[in-house]
């Protein structure tokens, strides 16, 4: 059941990854104004901050096969009103912008309620094992996807790439329905939703370094991700490239996640996690420099894979 539900989620974020690409090149050709290209990532991450809370008390309150059923139909039907508005030509930037909020919400719900699944389907002595392989699942799709996905944009249109992504979500659907959720969790008595968030939110109040934590990776995200935002005008104006220019960018960014998870175990032999974090920071602040003064693409695909 974890394999068909590894791969399901691979040809999932292959087909959410080309959409990105599709849905962020098409915003650099119906508008022009910069703010609305950025807006294009935010749309998609916004529901995962905004929901998270609720999200992940649903995930632990309600059952687990259900929240993913409902948010896999929900996507589902999120992709096929976009495809079918792109193809029609019906699109404009708010409209583009509103469903792609959709499809994050969307995300935003199935996501807690399957990481809390891996253990139901391997148990708790795989489960260090099961998480990596996700992580190495998603990042190989990442280094990989954007790249086809600018291509199809290039040759076929928009329309296609978001027509992928509605397929995509077919092999996930068929996984939820085969699954029968996990017996060891029937009958066992839930904490209601309000007093579910109220929990999460006193543990990490009451726990200094979690505060610590979560307040360095809220400053990171919120920096980091200006990059990932921004990377169609990069490749658009800066580069004068095109769709597949884009994919390409992306590309890059996923492969240079593959090779840190690959070479993290051989660096943590001799940096502590705090130092490991010390220095990914600062090669990510000289990486997002050198991508702002590149005037030349395998510089910048070097820079953004750093």
């Amino acid at each position: 059941m974890f394999r068909r539900f590894w791969l399901a989620n691979i040809a999932s974020n292959f087909g959410g990854l080309v959409q990105a690409v599709g849905a962020a090149w098409m915003m650099t050709l119906i508008s022009d104004s910069d703010a609305l290209v950025a807006l294009v990532q935010a749309s998609t991450t916004l529901p995962v901050m905004v929901f998270s809370l609720i999200s992940g008390a649903v995930a632990d309150s309600y059952d687990r096969r259900r929240i993913m059923l409902a948010s896999q139909i929900f996507m589902l039907a999120a992709a096929i009103a976009l495809t079918v508005f792109a193809y029609e030509g019906w699109l404009n930037a708010w409209l583009l912008l509103t469903f792609t909020f959709l499809i994050g919400c969307g995300m935003a719900f199935n996501n807690p309620a399957w990481q809390a699944s891996v253990r139901d389907f391997v148990g708790k002595d795989l489960l260090p094992g099961a998480v990596l392989l996700n992580g190495v699942g998603f990042n190989v799709t990442r280094s990989v996807a954007p790249a086809i996905g600018g291509t199809i944009v290039a040759t076929a249109g928009a329309s296609v790439a978001f027509l992928v992504n509605a397929l995509s979500y077919l092999g996930l659907l068929f996984a939820v329905w085969t699954w029968r959720g996990s017996e060891s969790d029937e009958g066992q008595r839930r904490e209601p939703l309000r007093s579910a968030i109220g929990s999460g939110i006193r543990y990490v109040a009451l726990s200094p370094n979690l505060m610590r934590i979560y307040s360095r990776g809220f400053v990171f995200g919120l920096t980091a991700v200006v990059m990932l935002a921004l990377l169609p005008l990069i490749a658009r104006d800066t580069l004068a490239g095109d769709s597949f220019t884009f994919g390409l960018l992306l590309g890059a960014f996923g492969f240079g996640a593959v090779l840190g998870g690959l070479w993290s175990a051989a660096i943590a032999r001799h940096l502590s996690s705090e130092w490991m974090v010390r220095l990914s920071f600062l090669c990510m602040a000289l990486a997002t420099a050198c991508v702002s003064l590149s005037v030349w693409l395998p510089v910048t695909m070097i820079a953004v894979g750093l």
